[in-house]
């Protein structure tokens, strides 16, 4: 008795383990939060303003430009309305720029950043086109797609034990109904026989043949 159940303990623990590496996520894989020397770019780089040496904003970091190592190496800044100048979007080397944070906000400066300079600079160019709007509706179409597949399937489980009993209990009322309904139906039947047999004229026995006339016997000579 003490070797079984040290042997069920012992798959129960094994079980309990299996079940655990099942679910626990693969390490390195997942980041669970953000730490307090990490920032999101969205939140503080992408839309930062750009100032130039003298305080005045220049302008903004529309995108970062990272090599095939993943290394962020520049940003792509957008110059229209600021100075004067017309839109460009211009590359600045990540190492020029001088990131420096204070309550909470991010203050950009590129030291170089003279109106004459940024005339001078040439315009960035892509070696790849940008997304097109197609492109962009395609991708969002099939992001819809496998969102409402996943939801579909989703609730169609979650559903599926109450479909299940609601299907059960409709099944028993039926019999339910059924047999209360069964007796009152025979009855009902019965009673309508009855008067369709009452309503019935009773037999009229048929008439009876006329009686042939008696034949008068011959005379006696």
């Amino acid at each position: 008795m003490k070797t079984f159940i040290c042997g069920a303990a012992a798959l129960a623990l094994l079980a309990t383990a299996a079940v655990a590496e099942t679910a626990a996520p693969a390490a390195g894989v997942f980041i669970k939060s953000q730490t307090a020397d990490e920032y999101l770019a969205k939140d503080h780089f992408i839309g930062a303003k750009v100032k130039g040496p003298d305080g005045k904003i220049i302008g903004d970091i529309e995108d970062l430009i990272i090599t095939d190592g993943n290394t962020v190496v520049g940003i792509v800044m957008g110059t229209g309305g600021f100075l004067g100048m017309a839109e460009k979007k211009i590359g600045v080397q990540l190492s020029a720029l001088k990131f420096e944070e204070a309550a909470g906000e991010l203050s950009v400066t590129l030291a170089e950043a003279t109106k004459e300079a940024l005339d001078a600079a040439p315009a960035y160019e892509r070696a790849q086109p940008k997304k097109s709007l197609w492109n962009r509706a395609k991708e969002k179409a099939l992001e819809l797609k496998d969102k409402t597949a996943a939801t579909t399937n989703d609730a169609v489980e979650k559903a599926k034990p109450a479909l299940e009993e609601a299907k059960q209990k409709a099944a028993e009322a039926y019999e339910k109904v059924k047999e209360a309904a069964t007796p009152a139906y025979e009855k009902a039947k019965e009673a309508v026989q009855g008067a369709v047999d009452a309503a019935k004229p009773a037999d009229t026995p048929a008439p009876a043949a006329p009686e042939a006339p008696a034949t008068p016997a011959p005379a006696t000579p």
